[in-house]
């Protein structure tokens, strides 16, 4: 979808989306997603059920989409972070440093899909997102074959290890900043490089 197209979209249309949105959000709040109906979220979004049918063909088809949101906002936000002017390991610190604020910002939805278990397509879709971004960012690091580091594995090492801490921060009402957790990891990637 184009930005042209994404600006096109009538605004009751996205603010019809956005309370079904919340409305599933709450629902996963309060239970299980086996037990959420989409009466139920339509009640909750105060909208009729024939109007979420307009949005979503089913709960499925609303979690799909909303992944595929929630990945593009992310990919977008890893891409428009880097800047010429700045060093690998700055740029690496910066997307993680807006990656963590974009959380932060959306932390109810992001406590809710990664801070449980109830939705695992969300953190099986940021994990992709987070294999591919530290996948390039070790690309050219001579460092891992020196020491005997299978690339695989240390790509597999990286994204549970960054997307493990997101969840655990975000489940723990993210009691750092996300300037803070940054840098924290930040010491600790290059602790692991030396």
């Amino acid at each position: 979808m184009t930005d042209n197209t994404k600006q096109r979209v009538d605004p009751r249309i996205l603010r019809t989306r956005q309370l079904i949105k919340d409305a599933l959000i709450d629902l996963l709040q309060e239970m299980e997603l086996n037990k959420i109906t989409v009466n139920r979220i339509a009640e909750r979004a105060t909208i009729n059920r024939v109007t979420f049918y307009l949005h979503y063909d089913d709960i499925q088809d609303m979690l799909v989409k909303m992944a595929q949101e929630m990945a593009e906002e992310v990919e977008s936000i890893l891409k428009s972070t880097t800047t010429s002017q700045n060093s690998p390991d700055d740029i690496g610190w910066l997307k993680l440093v807006t990656l963590l604020e974009y959380i932060a910002e959306n932390g109810r939805f992001y406590k809710v899909v990664l801070g449980s278990r109830r939705t695992p397509i969300f953190t099986e879709r940021l994990l992709t997102i987070i294999t591919e971004t530290i996948t390039e960012s070790i690309e050219n690091n001579s460092l891992l074959a020196t020491k005997g580091i299978q690339r695989d594995i240390a790509i597999w090492h990286g994204s549970s290890a960054l997307i493990g801490t997101i969840s655990a921060w975000v489940r723990k009402d993210m009691p750092y900043t996300p300037q803070f957790l940054a840098k924290q990891l930040s010491l600790l990637f290059q602790t692991g490089k030396k």
